[in-house]
């Protein structure tokens, strides 16, 4: 009995305490020398405290995917901005235009004299006069103007080609948060099943250490597990409801927007095809075409700059009274010829600042164009590498919940230790989540595919 005491004081309390942990508490009562270990209550787990907010009240609306993306284009500030762009455009083409319009202004003019200027004996100013004219001033031939008006109307069809890109980005862009909705709610539903299974293995392991026939070990991995899953359900459904904000934003609603089904594009153009139509159709492809026929239609005219230019100009008028030299009533009529000779080299500088824009506007529709076509080749390399690694991570999800369901059984009855029943739970989780993350993958290639080949939206 000495030597037991003695051996038993040596061994530290901790590995004393987890070496009772590990003995069934019905071996224990066996023992009237063992002393009795109570689970302490503040050791069980504790339902996640959310403090609740005001936005949890408000109504979530829902929208299908066609939905989302026309509220998008017609409602969000990004497509209204591009269409005022285009009002814009027509704005400067007008102010360009007036130079090649006539114009016409009216003056008026009282004059007030301290007397009148007489000149042997005649008035030849009067003390006051009234003065009205009109001046007509319209051009007849001016080509540089006649140039800028067309070029101006260039910039219209650019803004429109540019419209029409944003709204393709912001399309893509809804379409792509309405699918990060689809798959968040998917990894909510897998850590959910995970914290259910979770909390079904620690309430049993619980029962099983107030029955007498389990142990604390058990009960505090399958706990600590069951807090693991709450921490990753809380943290999913935190992205979910971030998710939803971002959808909302996009299509410019009050509040959240969550997905009415999980109907999202499937139907994909041959590669043939797709690569056709990224070359001609694609909206990013137009806009920079457009914008490098502008550029070079600046260049090709700039002939204008050197062209003369002839412009008409009358002024019908009233003085009353007349004067020797004015009469009461008439006009005048001049045509100004203007031929410009030397301006200091401001038109060479302007031409060649045009010949490196049109430069420039040709680089980019070549980029452009390069990146379409690269677009198309990657995102149909990834719908085939996307749907073959779907198949194979359903596969190991349905893999992982055998094994857990067989880990489970050996465990009830005795054959494991609930250390095998975590690491499947784990895994099983795991998997599903891979899963999930290879829908998603397999949906934004479609997205991808269509956007690239110009047929979306």
């Amino acid at each position: 009995m000495v030597r037991r005491n003695l051996i038993t004081a040596a061994v530290p309390a901790a590995t004393l305490l987890t070496t009772l942990a590990l003995v069934p508490r019905a071996a224990l009562a066996q023992s009237k020398t063992a002393p009795q270990v109570a689970a302490p209550a503040t050791d069980i787990p504790r339902p996640p405290q959310v403090a609740p907010s005001g936005s949890e009240s408000l109504p979530v609306a829902r929208v299908t995917f066609g939905a989302a993306v026309k509220l998008a284009l017609a409602r969000n500030p990004t497509a209204q901005i591009a269409d005022e762009e285009i009002r814009h455009a027509r704005a400067l083409m007008e102010q360009v235009r007036s130079a090649s319009l006539p114009t016409l202004y009216g003056y008026g003019t009282y004059t007030k004299l301290d007397s009148a200027r007489v000149s042997g004996g005649v008035v030849a100013v009067p003390g006051s006069y009234l003065n009205l004219n009109v001046t007509l001033n319209a051009p007849l031939i001016y080509p540089k103007g006649w140039i800028q008006w067309s070029q101006a109307g260039d910039q219209i069809d650019v803004a429109r080609a540019n419209a029409a890109d944003i709204r393709r980005t912001l399309a893509v862009t809804t379409a792509r948060a309405y699918i990060t909705i689809l798959t968040q709610k998917r990894l909510v539903d897998t850590a959910v099943t995970a914290r259910d299974n979770a909390r079904a293995h620690y309430d049993f392991t619980r029962a099983q250490l107030v029955g007498g026939v389990g142990n604390r070990l058990d009960e505090i991995r399958a706990a600590q597990e069951l807090t693991t899953d709450e921490v990753n359900l809380q943290n999913q459904q935190t992205a979910l409801f971030q998710a939803r904000e971002a959808l909302g934003v996009l299509v410019a609603g009050e509040g959240s927007v969550d997905c009415a089904d999980e109907s999202t594009p499937t139907e994909m153009p041959p590669m043939a095809e797709a690569m056709s139509a990224a070359q001609t159709s694609r909206a990013d492809v137009v806009a920079r075409a457009r914008a490098q026929r502008a550029a070079d239609r600046t260049v090709k005219n700039a002939w204008a700059d050197y062209m003369p230019y002839l412009n008409l100009i009358g002024f019908p008028f009233y003085q009353n009274p007349p004067s020797p030299t004015v009469p009461q009533t008439g006009w005048e009529l001049e045509l100004v010829l203007t031929l410009p000779i030397y301006d200091g080299g401001l038109r060479y500088g302007q031409e060649h600042e045009r010949e490196a824009i049109a430069n420039e506007a040709r680089d980019t529709f070549e980029g452009t164009l390069r990146q379409a076509k690269s677009d198309v080749r990657t995102a149909f390399e990834e719908i085939r590498r996307a749907d073959a690694a779907l198949d194979q991570a359903r596969q190991s999800a349905d893999f992982a919940t055998q094994a857990l369901s067989l880990a489970t059984l050996a465990y009830k009855a005795g054959a494991t230790s609930n250390l095998e029943v975590i690491d499947a739970e784990r895994q099983a989780r795991d998997a599903e989540t891979e899963a999930a993350i290879a829908e998603d993958a397999a949906r934004q290639a479609r997205l991808d595919f269509l956007a690239a080949s110009g047929r979306f939206p």
